[in-house]
């Protein structure tokens, strides 16, 4: 169970020092080689996880499993490609405590995934939708999630209409309709499990302003050139970043739970339970994106009603 407040606030916040002891138990991490990420996978590790590095390079992933240390391996997963999903997902043939949605992709100039999807939208949502559901049936613990305060901007809905935005593309409203998706999905797998009688439960995170090498791939000169202002003066860096994420994937918490800094604008800070829009906690919109992300993926709800 999580400490009381008070007595958190007698010896200073929440940190990676007050992860449980997790010898025994498994965490899958997408990008795990770099950012929030590999920290999240370092400090899981040390305290005693077994953690799968879930990347595209398999030489960076095995360069930053070393760098980690603990009990760590590396397989190669590309959320871009379903078919590297599945395959993924196809090779997985043991119990798995914890698996964390962290990869993403973040404003690009327009590209398409393998499956012709727009980038953002199918590696920040659909490949971890594949993902989550074709790994569900291993998992005994929980989902999280890693979504953003940004999932506000851009037009703050999901364009059912044409998610793939042709037309009307722009980096930052693709990346909040991404980062909207990753909150809606939150919703829903948390009603499908609790309706399916499952343990399970499923969370979201987001690192605030957290300076990583996630903003330099910015299509934008001039964005890029903001961005890397603002990660000098206004961000934390890449381990205070994570600190929401292992909060999620370790505490007590309820499930569809989201979890980010408790500083100013949420911004930076220790985690704690944060708000998120109206729209992200839409259960209609919830329910009409997963119907979609079934019918896109071709992957469909493993479980049954009454599992455990």
């Amino acid at each position: 169970m999580t400490e009381t407040s008070e007595a958190r606030g007698k010896r200073g916040k929440w940190n990676p020092t007050d992860l449980p002891e997790l010898t025994g138990r498994t965490v899958v991490i997408t990008g795990a080689n770099s950012g929030i990420g590999f920290t999240a996978a370092q400090a899981l590790a040390r305290a005693g996880a077994h953690v799968v590095f879930a990347v595209r390079d398999l030489a960076r992933g095995g360069a930053a499993a070393a760098r980690a240390g603990g009990s760590t391996e590396v397989r190669r997963l590309d959320l871009a490609d379903l078919d590297s999903v599945r395959e993924f997902a196809a090779g997985w043939d043991r119990p798995l405590d914890v698996l964390i949605n962290n990869a993403g992709v973040m404003m690009l100039p327009e590209q398409r995934t393998r499956q012709g999807f727009e980038m953002q939208f199918g590696t920040n949502h659909l490949g971890h939708f594949a993902l989550t559901n074709l790994l569900l049936p291993h998992i005994a613990d929980r989902v999280v999630t890693v979504a953003s305060g940004l999932h506000r901007g851009g037009d703050g809905v999901i364009r059912f209409d044409d998610v793939n935005l042709r037309g009307r593309y722009s980096p930052t409203r693709a990346y909040a309709q991404s980062k909207l998706a990753n909150l809606l999905f939150t919703l829903e797998l948390q009603r499908r499990l609790t309706e399916a009688g499952s343990s399970v439960r499923a969370l979201a995170a987001h690192p605030g302003y957290a300076a990583t090498n996630l903003q330099s791939h910015a299509g934008n000169p001039l964005a890029r050139a903001f961005m890397a202002v603002g990660n000098k003066l206004f961000a934390q860096d890449d381990k205070a970043g994570a600190l929401p994420t292992l909060y999620a994937a370790s505490q007590d918490l309820p499930g569809a739970a989201y979890v980010g800094p408790d500083g100013l604008g949420e911004m930076r800070g220790a985690p704690t339970l944060v708000g998120r829009s109206a729209a992200a906690s839409d259960p209609t919109a919830a329910r009409r994106l997963w119907a979609l992300s079934e019918e896109l993926t071709g992957v469909q709800w493993p479980l049954a009603a009454g599992v455990r």
